[in-house]
């Protein structure tokens, strides 16, 4: 399952939608304005919110929070010691743990879990300009979820480059 996302700089009140191999809408990333913490909602195509993104306010490293209908279903925070390249750690509700490496801000990375590749997220398979591939290798994988946390590392390493 492959997923083609618009690349642009995730900051509040940012709206996207990310398309299918076939050019089909079936997420929007609705990015909102005037919240005190970074907030998104990824939502399907009849605007129902499948997935609530949010920075947690008071945490010793930037970290982002996804909920699904009101409940934690993952935390996503930058590996400590990852100096050359960008490591995340995505802690699922369940104590499940993946991996998250490679040239985030390049849009060069994979979601792994125990070592085996659940997604990659690339543009190299993509000749629209700005645009990245998130693909889904496993069919038991969850996409919205994987499509969250592609953008959410996106958001904390475009965070981490500017400086706030």
């Amino acid at each position: 399952m492959r997923f083609q996302v618009r690349d642009r700089l995730l900051g509040f009140g940012d709206d996207y939608w990310i398309e299918d191999q076939h050019g089909n809408k079936v997420f929007l990333v609705d990015g909102k304005a005037m919240r005190l913490r970074d907030t998104f909602e990824l939502k399907d195509t009849r605007g129902r919110v499948l997935i609530h993104i949010h920075r947690k306010m008071f945490a010793l490293r930037d970290t982002m929070v996804i909920e699904r209908d009101g409940e934690p279903l993952a935390t996503i925070k930058r590996k400590w010691l990852s100096l050359l390249r960008h490591h995340y750690r995505v802690s699922l509700a369940d104590g499940t743990v993946l991996d998250v490496s490679g040239r985030i801000l390049d849009r060069e990375f994979s979601v792994d879990l125990d070592g085996e590749l659940l997604a990659q997220i690339s543009r190299r398979w993509l000749h629209i300009r700005e645009t990245y591939g998130v693909d889904i290798v496993r069919d038991d994988a969850d996409p919205t979820l994987l499509i969250a946390v592609a953008v959410c590392v996106i958001h904390l390493a475009e965070r981490e480059r500017a400086g706030d």
